[in-house]
């Protein structure tokens, strides 16, 4: 088999977008960052906090929340809650998601 043709070749590491290429690496778990907002207070106010404080966000709870692996935004979508056997988990609806095509 020609080199052009074993990269289009899953078998041997290649792949199409329907068949994405094999990767060591692709079973590798990552953690994703919901970011829900950002707090500004002064280091008093921090000094201050104990149980039972609020802490303002400069976000309303309808705003979307950001979603990040390290420090690169993939995508963007609304807090929901899960019915049935996961009732009260917390999960986000995506809205919007980045091209990774080049990788992370």
């Amino acid at each position: 088999m020609d080199e052009n043709r074993q990269q289009d070749d899953p078998e041997h590491g290649g792949g199409t977008p329907d068949c994405p290429r094999q990767n060591p690496f692709i079973q590798v778990p990552i953690e994703i960052t919901i970011s829900v907002g950002k707090a500004h207070p002064t280091v008093r106010e921090l000094l201050t906090l104990g149980p039972e404080a609020v802490l303002a966000l400069d976000k309303k709870v309808e705003d979307p929340v950001e979603l990040y692996v390290g420090d690169r935004l993939i995508a963007r979508g609304e807090l929901e809650e899960l019915d049935g056997d996961q009732e009260g988990q917390l999960a986000v609806r995506l809205t919007e998601v980045a091209d990774l095509g080049n990788g992370l």
